[in-house]
């Protein structure tokens, strides 16, 4: 165990025995102070839209499929020409300090281990360097939560494309914060700083509440300021935080090279609909010009699969994959996707889809 501050941080490097990645979160509990596990966790007001990210996987149903003639389902796949051995990848989160000493440097070195695609946050508690060499070299993405200030976001920018990301992600649905209650009640305050801020913020956002931080973000953003960023970094920018086909035409429209189906695991607009019944819609819109990435309330192999075969290219996760960290460092968050790639290749040969292009086109039953 590691202390800053007086926050307990775990220091576990171990690969994990794991039932199913919900059994997780009661384990990480019993380990994460309570302030840092009810950040991690919590949704919005009484966290309805968090709960119904996962429910609404239910609301469609993936058709068995007999005498297809194939075995061992191969889960490779790309984004921007980097080639992944899952289609499985770690969703941008903030202070992953929280959960485990080495943050992000584990997940990073966890995600890369499994050939999975990381994404790092600028509310990271570790660098952007840093986090880039803990990958050694495994494709990355860089997130930006926008400020009003363009010297600071271009500094992060220009830190990112040093790092060699491969592109980066536009978080647009939180120009404010969403109304959590459980850092309300805990009286949350960040105690460890986030090493991107360092340069800019007395206290890199230590001894700060999450709104205190969102303050500083920039409330107002628009299809120009994509295409800016793309023309500063020269990289793919994918636009993360879209739950409405028209918002996806926006930003195409911007310049953005992917859309990121967000919305944000239910921690921003509560009562808003599930991120899994607005994917079908947005990934018609788009109609493959870019790719589509999709996350919020991803639990199972059979999550995944309906998500590609919703309209996603990729699918990614954040909450579980933290709880592995804390409860096994880089080879808990290794344990994480890989037990959930295990369970797609088990419903991908129930299916009868041996690639993953063919889960893509698998048909869903729809009542």
């Amino acid at each position: 165990m590691t202390v800053i501050n007086g926050y307990e941080q775990s220091d576990r490097e171990e690969k994990l025995d794991i039932l199913n990645l919900p059994s997780l979160e009661k384990k990480a509990k019993d380990i994460i102070p309570t302030g840092g596990f009810g950040y991690i966790s919590g949704g919005s007001e009484d966290e309805w839209t968090l709960q119904e990210n996962t429910t609404a996987f239910n609301h469609v149903q993936i058709i068995p499929r007999s005498l297809t003639d194939m075995e061992n389902p191969n889960t490779e796949t790309s984004l921007f020409g980097n080639k992944l051995s899952t289609p499985i990848m770690m969703a941008p989160a903030a202070a992953q300090g929280l959960a485990h000493s080495q943050g992000e440097k584990a997940t990073a070195k966890g995600v890369a281990s499994v050939g999975a695609l990381m994404s790092q946050s600028t509310y990271s508690s570790t660098s952007i360097a840093d986090t880039a060499a803990a990958g050694n070299g495994a494709p990355q993405l860089f997130q930006l939560y926008m400020s009003k200030d363009w010297d600071f976001n271009n500094a992060l920018l220009d830190e990112a494309v040093k790092a060699g990301a491969k592109g980066i992600i536009l978080t647009t649905d939180a120009t404010v914060d969403g109304y959590r209650e459980s850092d309300i009640i805990n009286n949350f305050q960040f105690p460890i700083p986030m090493a991107n801020l360092a340069k800019f913020s007395e206290g890199a956002g230590q001894g700060k509440g999450i709104m205190e931080i969102y303050a500083a973000a920039a409330q107002k953003i628009s299809p120009a300021d994509v295409k800016r960023i793309a023309e500063y970094t020269n990289l793919p920018v994918i636009v993360k935080g879209i739950q409405s086909p028209e918002d996806a035409l926006l930003a195409i429209g911007a310049g953005a090279k992917g859309i990121y189906v967000s919305n944000h695991g239910g921690r921003q607009l509560n009562g808003g609909p599930a991120s899994f019944d607005v994917l079908h819609e947005i990934a018609k819109a788009v109609d493959h010009r870019v790719p589509v990435i999709f996350d919020s309330g991803v639990r199972r192999g059979s999550h995944v699969f309906k998500a590609l075969a919703n309209g996603a290219d990729l699918v990614a996760l954040a909450r579980p994959i933290i709880y592995g960290l804390a409860l096994g460092g880089s080879q808990g968050v290794a344990s994480v996707i890989t037990h959930l790639n295990d369970e797609l290749k088990i419903d991908m040969q129930l299916a009868g889809t041996q690639a993953i292009e063919d889960v893509k086109k698998a048909k869903l039953f729809r009542k």
